[in-house]
């Protein structure tokens, strides 16, 4: 339905929007994570409790969300670390790559056949990737940094996808499942940084302006993105939702370019491997009008 669609592209507006504050956050990658995981459990645990839902589940659904969490922890400190060693542009252009990722693991979760124009999409990506790459060599760490992140945006989101589908979901499994991957995650991070940096609490202080975004980051771009994205999967299919994730670079480069300026300018090559990259957005709108999948379009 058109509401679903409007409601997906603000969110991925959002998270391309989200992309702008990890350039601007001046703290490492992995404590930046770990404070948004942070500020994003406490608000959805804020709004569930508003709404009177109860925060047991039976434990085999508490461990599915909380190891999902650990993938979304990665899958964030990955791409925070591409903007630091590259640039928002680069990273989200990379990122959109995420659609190439879904087209193999959908099939395989879901227990469907390969769909041949998801494949043809996502060799399209890879030839704008490809391009990007020959003009961009200096940011080749942030390039690969970018496209594992990619891999694991799309892994967790296409297991999301099969939690929603459970059967006797409640209303409320969205916010649930968002709630207990926070925790899952933050409790990764949190062993991790006190292993191989045990003061990072203290060492890591955020400043005044780091704190803004940061509350920006974990309320608006994730407490709420990531609750809705979620529940929007009960009604469009996880490959709709990561090649719509597509448009992030688009909203994402033109912020950057306002906030940042000079640093944020780029190649003609760069713009033209974008372009590649960003016709399998309208590839798919075109074909999901056509074709039925699964149910959701």
């Amino acid at each position: 339905m058109l509401k679903h669609q409007i409601k997906l592209h603000f969110i991925v507006f959002i998270w391309g929007f989200t992309g702008v504050l990890g350039a601007l956050i001046s703290l490492p990658s992995e404590t930046l994570v770990w404070y948004r995981m942070l500020i994003a459990f406490a608000g959805i645990a804020a709004y569930l409790k508003w709404n009177k839902v109860s925060f047991t589940i039976p434990f085999p659904d508490k461990k599915k969300f909380l190891l999902n969490g650990l993938l979304v922890a990665v899958h964030w400190i990955f791409f925070f670390e591409a903007i630091k060693v590259s640039n928002v542009s680069v990273a989200l252009v990379c990122f959109a790559s995420t659609s190439l990722f879904a087209a193999f693991f959908e099939p395989f979760f879901f227990k469907r056949k390969i769909i041949g124009y998801e494949i043809l999409f996502g060799l399209i990506a890879i030839a704008g990737l490809y391009i990007i790459f020959e003009f961009e060599t200096k940011y080749k760490t942030g390039i690969f940094f970018s496209l594992f992140s990619a891999s694991m945006g799309a892994l967790f989101t296409v297991i999301n996808g099969i939690f929603m589908e459970e059967k006797g979901a409640p209303e409320s499994r969205a916010g649930m499942i968002t709630l207990y991957e926070m925790i899952g995650g933050l409790a990764g991070i949190s062993i991790y940084l006190f292993i191989s940096n045990p003061g990072f609490l203290f060492n890591n202080i955020p400043t005044l302006p780091d704190l803004f975004y940061l509350l920006v980051l974990g309320l608006l771009c994730t407490a709420y993105a990531f609750v809705a994205s979620v529940d929007l999967l009960k009604f469009i299919s996880p490959y709709t939702m990561s090649i719509s994730v597509n448009l992030e670079p688009v909203y994402a480069i033109i912020l950057a370019l306002i906030i940042f300026g000079e640093k944020e300018k780029m190649t003609p090559g760069f713009y033209g491997g974008a372009l590649v990259v960003l016709i399998t957005v309208l590839g798919n709108a075109v074909m999901k009008g056509r074709k039925k999948i699964n149910g959701n379009y």
